[in-house]
């Protein structure tokens, strides 16, 4: 059979207590891709059993390190398999194979370094007025503070060439890991591209959501990291 793009493909999937959905994710993930890393970041349900069930690599962290460090151990394992790209995917039922397919593309041929997903350049199915100005208000924020120009700059569908995957080095182990991306873009001048995603919010993805207070957290730790450089 004719190898394709895919089979060029790592997604990396940071698990944290997703035993009611991360089957049925990986199900539709592993169907179009066969290289999947999922890191159980310490879950205290039965991630791992359910992970375990499907052809996904499982890699397990012992205690819960946060998304960040998660993404970089899913990152490191995946720089030995034999791909050329790397997809970073949310293990709650979110993000659309559809769009990764459309970010791909992009990458091969506009031969750019990584593309970002932005929902506010697509659509959003199901997010409450009180996410999207937090969102808003955090991109405002990571635009002044990274000096890159983007319309949704937390959002974890990326899709990035085996350059930015070979030189990333999170030092961020929460979700303002999604600062230090955009930072390490900057700094590395790398070319990035925009495009329109779908994100879907459900009853269950938003239960898990960031709340305010760590969104305003974050954003202390990206200005204590600026100042501190």
């Amino acid at each position: 059979m004719k190898n394709t793009i895919n089979d060029q493909v790592a997604v990396i999937i940071p698990v944290y207590n997703e035993d009611r959905v991360i089957g049925s994710v990986l199900k539709s993930v592993l169907k179009e891709f066969k290289y999947v890393v999922c890191v159980n970041d310490g879950s205290k349900d039965t991630s791992s059993a359910e992970i375990a069930k499907t052809n996904a690599y499982l890699v397990e962290h012992p205690i819960n390190m946060g998304q960040g460090a998660a993404l970089q151990t899913g990152v490191e394992f995946a720089r030995k398999l034999p791909v050329t790209y790397f997809v970073t995917f949310d293990a709650d039922g979110q993000h659309r194979l559809k769009d990764v397919h459309s970010m791909l593309k992009t990458i091969t041929k506009e031969k750019c370094d990584i593309v970002l997903g932005s929902r506010f350049l697509g659509e959003t199915v199901g997010m409450t007025r009180s996410k999207r100005i937090v969102l808003r208000a955090a991109t405002v924020f990571s635009n002044v503070t990274s000096g890159l120009k983007l319309t949704d700059t937390h959002n974890g569908l990326r899709v990035f060439n085996k350059k930015f995957a070979d030189n990333l080095q999170l030092t961020v182990s929460d979700m303002a890991h999604a600062s230090e991306i955009l930072e390490i873009i900057a700094v590395g001048k790398y070319e990035y591209r925009e495009i329109p995603v779908t994100i879907e919010y459900t009853d269950y993805s938003r239960g898990k959501g960031q709340s305010i207070i760590n969104a305003i957290n974050i954003g202390f730790d990206t200005l204590l990291r600026r100042f501190s450089r």
